[in-house]
């Protein structure tokens, strides 16, 4: 953000990223001194609608030199059949409802670039020259935002600067996310191999008493093994009683089911789920056989979500 703004001039850059229920979160700023702080503020997925964010993998550079400038009417020929398409247009006008949203926010100009990585199952969009569109699907990880208190227009060469430079922001952020999920891939692979050997070789009592354990493969507050009648629970767990009792529900509301996977056994309808407390939320159980299961336990997880 320090490298842009040195770049562009604005007097605000921020990295917006989106989350997985697509609402923003601002996680990189730099700022005039003398203008309130945006880092850390979460905004919910309406404020970008799903049309805008198919736009920003079409047209990755966004600027609006004024938001108050008053639009111009494009007068289209009557001989073309189809109406004019400003997709690509850097002089298209904002829509009134961001034109106002800007306002609000003490921002006049603007310009936005899309940080776009690999999207994997993601359904893929644009038309970009970017080798990382061509190779496969994309997808919209988040944005550099620029803003300015007065109107502000910088020239194509210093745009088609700032879009080379998104493209290789993200591709060393494509690198760097692939990286972490083969590592934990590994993480987990050499765990399953270990607790598979365990099984093998002991009873299947082994993936909780010994180490690794279950709880290495999730993370987790605590796991528990309910075999043959039996169990077995490691750190933050219901009590036997409790746990017979959950078991008696996925029997009669979830019997044919193999597995189970909740953040929050309440939502999920489990009658005692109250009874519980904070120390078990969330649960994820695996069916060995009906009456055999391996569960995995989360405790409930208070944070405070500052909303801008």
């Amino acid at each position: 953000v320090e490298h842009v703004r040195e770049l562009t001039g604005y007097d605000r850059v921020m990295v917006y990223k989106f989350h997985d229920d697509e609402h923003g979160e601002v996680v990189a700023e730099c700022k005039r001194d003398n203008l309130e702080p945006y880092i850390g503020l979460h905004y919910p997925a309406t404020d970008i609608p799903q049309a805008s964010r198919f736009l920003f993998k079409q047209n990755r550079v966004r600027m609006i030199a004024d938001c108050h400038a008053t639009p111009v009417r494009v007068i289209q020929d009557e001989r073309l059949m189809q109406s004019l398409c400003l997709v690509g247009s850097t002089l298209r006008a904002p829509h009134g409802c961001h034109a106002q949203y800007m306002a609000n926010m003490g921002s006049i100009a603007s310009l936005a670039m899309a940080v776009i990585i690999n999207g994997g199952d993601e359904e893929g969009g644009g038309t970009s020259s970017s080798s990382s569109s061509r190779a496969g699907p994309t997808k919209l990880w988040g944005l550099v935002v620029c803003h300015h208190t007065s109107p502000r227009c910088i020239p194509f060469p210093l745009r088609y600067a700032c879009e080379f430079l998104m493209q290789a922001f993200g591709l060393q952020l494509n690198m760097e996310l692939q990286l972490a999920a083969q590592l934990s891939e590994k993480h987990i692979l050499r765990t399953q191999t270990l607790l598979c050997d365990m099984l093998l070789r002991d009873t299947p009592t082994g993936i909780v008493t010994q180490s690794p354990s279950i709880m290495d493969l999730v993370k987790c507050d605590g796991a528990a093994l309910y075999y043959q009648g039996k169990y077995w629970p490691l750190g933050v767990t219901p009590t036997e009683a409790q746990v017979k009792d959950i078991v008696e529900w996925l029997a009669s509301c979830h019997g044919d089911s193999t597995g189970l996977s909740t953040d929050s056994l309440a939502d999920a309808g489990y009658p005692g789920a109250s009874a519980l407390g904070d120390a078990v939320c969330g649960m994820a159980v695996a069916y060995i056989t009906q009456i055999d299961f391996l569960f995995w336990f989360r405790s409930h997880t208070a944070k405070e979500i500052k909303w801008g």
